[in-house]
């Protein structure tokens, strides 16, 4: 099942307020569906607040990429998810993960009081969007898009997300052929591609990414900064592997919006 292609962009604050609000509008004027914020506490804002204000900027939908389900006890998250759906008229989307390489430390920094093993981090998730389903009730449904990597977190994502995505490093075209074939015909599969020719986007990956070292491994996290070459590769993408959702940094959202107008809605 060919899914049109659809385009975000992960936008977190790196200026000054009014900067950003400008950048957002400039998102939306170019053809992108989706306006992200990552989850990083004490770096960033709140998403909630972030995303209701690009919201009310814009038409664009809007969503989280992605919450990290350890930093907020389950029914705080899915209220949060079901107010931002509710208070933009439906264009928001949860997306929700079990959190980033390394969130332990971040955890014990921020003075949680235990930092939960993976097990319970994916069943925080599976709460959360039950949660969320009961709030919304049977007249709304917030879309929910997962970041997944291990076999538990694909099988859970199967079963309760709208969109997959996945974290991804340098894994090789054919490893995430493969995953991406786990899936059904109904999921919208989703791709990060944090790196652009040679400019890698923050929040997205580790600042020790080497785009270089990507290219050589024929990683799905990078693409051409040529829009006609860009473009070439995102339709094989689609054609071989079903990924039809294409996530990029904002730092690249003006050089990729030729690929935009020319795909989206496609």
């Amino acid at each position: 099942m060919t899914k049109p292609f659809r385009f975000g962009v992960v936008a977190p604050l790196t200026t000054e307020v009014p900067a950003w609000r400008d950048r957002v509008r400039r998102i939306a004027d170019s053809g992108y569906s989706t306006l992200l914020v990552p989850d990083f506490p004490q770096t960033q804002p709140a998403p909630g607040p972030m995303l209701a204000t690009a919201a009310a900027l814009t038409d664009l939908r809007v969503g989280t990429w992605v919450y990290a389900s350890p930093f907020r006890p389950a029914w705080l998250t899915a209220w949060e998810a079901h107010s931002l759906s509710l208070l933009t008229e439906g264009r928001f989307e949860m997306g929700i993960g079990t959190g980033r390489p390394g969130i332990e430390d971040e955890l014990r920094a921020k003075g949680m009081p235990a930092v939960p093993p993976p097990h319970q981090r994916l069943a925080r998730v599976r709460e959360t969007v039950e949660t969320l389903r009961d709030l919304d009730g049977p007249d709304r449904h917030t879309p929910v898009a997962m970041a997944v990597l291990g076999p538990k977190a694909q099988a859970l994502a199967a079963e309760i997300a709208d969109t997959v995505t996945f974290v991804l490093g340098a894994q090789s075209r054919r490893e995430v052929t493969h995953m991406a074939r786990e899936f059904r015909a109904d999921v919208e599969l989703a791709l990060a591609v944090p790196v652009i020719g040679d400019s890698v986007a923050p929040y997205m990956t580790g600042p020790d990414t080497d785009p270089a070292a990507l290219r050589a491994a024929d990683a799905m996290t990078v693409l051409s900064d040529d829009p006609a070459a860009a473009a070439e590769e995102i339709e094989r993408r689609r054609d071989e592997n079903g990924f039809s959702y294409f996530v990029f940094g904002a730092d690249s959202a003006d050089g990729l919006a030729p690929v935009v107008a020319e795909l989206a809605g496609r």
